[in-house]
């Protein structure tokens, strides 16, 4: 795992589970890989085990990671593909119609955004 930012917007095990997905979603942990032992996140990063703990257990409730008696925590087959399912599914149900209406709120066109040199909304 890389550096973390924490912040106070949300409990460290949502943001340490939230990490996790994402390198999930980046191809960065692979299906069959083992996740850092608790104890090694929690020495890592300063945090409780129990804290560390909880967000694995959350991985494991959402069939993203399976515990191994013995060996530790590993990703499930299909895991990212099902996240980048559920991911989507989320995006367009919850994030996109606020991006929507801020976009049609702003006036802006499909090309000023699809546009990588039109930055700052220059014409």
């Amino acid at each position: 795992m890389s550096a973390i930012e924490w912040s106070d917007g949300a409990p460290i095990y949502r943001q340490l589970k939230e990490r996790v997905v994402a390198m999930l979603l980046d191809g960065v942990i692979k299906p069959g890989e083992a996740l850092p032992s608790v104890r090694q996140v929690a020495a890592e990063y300063q945090l409780n085990p129990i804290t560390v703990s909880r967000a694995y257990q959350e991985l494991v409730d959402d069939q993203l990671v399976e515990k191994r008696r013995g060996l530790g925590m590993y990703v499930t087959e299909g895991a990212a593909t099902r996240l980048m399912s559920s991911e989507r599914e989320h995006f367009l149900r919850e994030e996109w119609p606020l991006m929507l209406e801020r976009i049609q709120r702003l006036g802006l066109e499909p090309r000023e955004l699809l546009d990588p040199e039109n930055k700052w909304g220059k014409k």
